[in-house]
């Protein structure tokens, strides 16, 4: 494999690859990096998450770039705000020695800050397509010169409803570009996309290395849906040098299991969409600089989020596809470093062990809770050896010694060791002294167990409505993609979601009951992959009913043009 040296980039850009510590590239860098400096034809390249694709696109666009040319040069879009940050702080590290500009812009900030940023001097354009297309309707933001189009995650992109506003945006820029599209999977519509603006692009693949890499362990566990918390508490406790990201469907969930866990007395916060821009910006520094251990989050909240030396990541519920999973895995086993995949499963979800096997490639090992003995323990011991290894450098014990000496005379050696232990242990083991076995023995019976539909566990004290919805798997819809949608239709509400039910051609949703006015007036105009979208209040003993007789209402609202969503 070459060096990044015999590739061809600029001296200032190996200096910037230099203090970064890259010595060679990675896969889909060492495809993607030579096409895009030795050609301009488009290109598409599929790779996971984790692969290095910010490098691979970022690295030539940049060696190619014309200095002395004035105004946006490069758009890069991508699905989220905080992908578009972590792009954005990759380049300006690339790009250190260089005078090239980069901008993000996305939602959730003041949009006059980013039109004074995009006025004063740039070159590069990172941003979310919702933001960008605002701007360009503004008439701030002209791509008709660009001569680089860049995006990053696009099926995401498109599986999150966006395809009216990269349509749009699309539209805005020049026939003659190189177009770059980097994207985990080729969905239909990545191929209509493709055929409509992109010139006879080539095509890269590399092999799916979220998947194929030997330094993750793909455990799970088995526990009734009532006590997965425990369970998780548990896998943290064994874990006395954890540092992980738990993923939940929903932000309520996120939120709750959060909280709870920061109120029995563990380091951890959530992420997810009801924060703010500088409430993220704060969870994320804390998360990376590792003054948290765990961070709770959506799939659609962790995105763009990298850290190198995660221990685990922990499935507080399994995703509903495999790629998921491997987005969320894959950010654990990084830079030779070994990790953990954990998942967490209600009885009835055993039956998906084997087709993940399948589908993955990967074995996936059971391995039960550990009792409250072993916790306790583990806990214990590695403690005390932290202690026994411990060597003092900066801290001259000498200066206290008499002072230390003086304050335990009246004490024995065995009185001062079991103080000492007392006083760091008695809640964890008050915990764990009579703790039951929380591994659950109940076995899925075709397909199905008692309990939630798919083990999904009940959210208690709400008073929910449940809700039909005419779109569900035929139309790439996922949990984490509906609740992105409701939260784009209610943008001024923060509405709490039950469980959710995907079917092949209408889902099912349950949300906080005193929102259903603003919930049923969100969805009145949206639309979804092009698609007029009906929501309805739904009765479970006549789901089904209700959406077929639905669907010759929904066919005549259809001939109506409802408004754009943003």
């Amino acid at each position: 494999m070459q060096t990044f040296l015999e590739i061809g980039l600029k001296s200032e850009l190996l200096e910037s690859i230099e203090k970064l510590g890259f010595e060679k590239p990675t896969p889909i860098q060492a495809k993607a990096i030579p096409f895009i400096l030795s050609s301009n034809s488009d290109l598409i390249a599929m790779a996971q998450t984790g692969t290095g694709k910010t490098a691979a696109f970022g690295l030539p666009v940049i060696n190619k770039m014309d200095k002395n040319i004035k105004g946006i040069q490069t758009i890069i879009l991508c699905p989220t705000r905080e992908l578009c940050l972590q792009i954005t702080n990759d380049l300006k590290v690339f790009a250190q020695n260089s005078s090239i500009n980069i901008v993000p812009v996305y939602g959730g900030t003041p949009i006059y800050q980013q039109i004074t940023a995009i006025k004063k001097d740039c070159d590069i354009i990172v941003g979310t397509p919702g933001r960008v297309n605002d701007l360009i309707k503004r008439k701030k933001m002209d791509l008709s010169s660009i001569n680089y189009l860049i995006l990053d995650e696009a099926d995401e992109m498109l599986k999150m409803g966006f395809k009216d506003e990269m349509d749009a945006i699309l539209d805005q820029t020049p026939t003659e570009k190189q177009t770059l599209l980097f994207s985990a999977t080729i969905p239909p519509d990545i191929n209509r996309m493709a055929g409509k603006y992109m010139n006879t692009p080539q095509t890269i693949t590399v092999s799916k290395q979220n998947l194929t890499n030997t330094d993750i362990t793909h455990n799970y566990c088995v526990t009734e849906p009532s006590t997965s918390y425990d369970a998780l508490k548990r896998i943290a406790d064994i874990t006395p040098d954890i540092y992980s990201i738990v993923f939940c469907r929903t932000r309520h969930e996120t939120k709750k299991i959060a909280d709870s866990l920061m109120g029995d007395g563990y380091n951890a916060d959530a992420l997810h969409g009801d924060l703010s821009q500088a409430q993220r910006d704060y969870v994320m520094g804390r998360f990376r600089n590792h003054n948290l251990q765990i961070l709770v989050a959506t799939d659609v909240a962790a995105r763009g989020l990298d850290v190198d030396n995660l221990t685990h990541v922990i499935h507080y519920h399994l995703p509903d596809d495999i790629e998921n999973y491997i987005h969320r895995s894959g950010r654990t086993g990084r830079a030779g470093n070994k990790g953990i995949s954990f998942a967490i499963l209600a009885p009835a979800e055993q039956r998906r062990i084997p087709m993940l096997e399948k589908q993955s490639g990967q074995k996936f090992v059971h391995s039960p809770i550990p009792s409250g003995t072993d916790v306790f323990s583990k806990r214990l011991y590695n403690y005390l050896d932290k202690i026994t290894e411990t060597t003092p450098t900066d801290f001259d014990y000498n200066k206290i010694k008499a002072e230390v000496e003086n304050h335990f005379k009246d004490l024995s050696r065995e009185e001062i060791i079991e103080k000492f232990v007392t006083f760091n242990f008695n809640k964890l083991f008050n915990e764990y002294e009579n703790s039951k076995d929380l591994n659950s023995s109940r076995k899925a019976k075709n397909g199905k167990a008692k309990g939630n539909r798919e083990g999904k566990r009940q959210v208690v004290g709400r008073n929910f409505t449940r809700y039909s919805l005419n779109i569900g798997s035929s139309n790439d819809l996922r949990p984490d993609v509906l609740i992105s949608l409701i939260n784009r239709q209610t943008p001024s509400k923060k509405i709490d979601i039950g469980k959710i039910d995907i079917q092949r051609k209408v889902c099912f949703f349950e949300a906080d009951k005193q929102h259903e006015k603003q919930l049923v007036n969100g969805f009145k105009k949206a639309r979804f992959k092009g698609l007029p979208l009906l929501l309805e209040t739904a009765r479970r003993s006549t789901d089904l009913n209700r959406y077929k007789s639905s669907k010759g209402r929904a066919r005549n609202k259809n001939k109506k043009q409802p408004a754009k969503i943003y």
